[in-house]
């Protein structure tokens, strides 16, 4: 059985004055409020996600 991939996903950014899409998917990330952090399954849609906030994000392989 294969492990699955995990990324650790940290908001650095304020969403304030960002579009709405882009603070839409800083909730859809599980992130809205500055240095929080989640572990997020390694998926195409995860990370077409991140790549649209890449300014306001840090993210590590766990």
């Amino acid at each position: 059985m294969a492990v699955k991939k995990t990324l650790k996903v940290t908001q650095t950014g304020s969403p304030i004055r960002r579009p709405k899409d882009q603070r839409a998917t800083l909730i859809g990330l599980g992130l809205n409020k500055m240095h929080r952090t989640r572990e997020l399954e390694d998926t195409p849609s995860v990370r077409g996600m991140i790549r649209k906030v890449r300014h306001m994000v840090k993210v590590e392989e766990v």
